[in-house]
């Protein structure tokens, strides 16, 4: 399942900063000429570190939404007309 997010600032939806550091292992084949591709990679641990809203810039209003949250998020969202431009676009 793939993480959702919402901005309790300023009610966006859909456009989050997200800082990560992984711990990957992976096959490094490198070409006769040097070139290099990674197959084969592995993620051993991931962690997020932050998240912040991409349209006010806040970090600390940014809560995860569960399952139930976001098919809630996402009526209000579809019932509510929204201005162009407006953070759930």
């Amino acid at each position: 399942m793939t993480t959702r997010y919402r901005c309790t600032a300023c009610g966006n939806l859909t456009r989050f900063d997200v800082t990560t550091s992984r711990r990957t292992r992976a096959f490094h084949h490198y070409s006769v000429g040097g070139d290099l591709v990674i197959e084969d990679e592995e993620v051993l641990a991931e962690s997020i570190e932050e998240v912040s809203c991409r349209w006010c810039g806040s970090a600390k209003d940014v809560v995860e939404l569960h399952e139930d949250d976001v098919a809630a998020a996402e009526a209000s969202a579809a019932e509510a007309p929204s201005p162009s431009g407006s953070p759930t676009d």
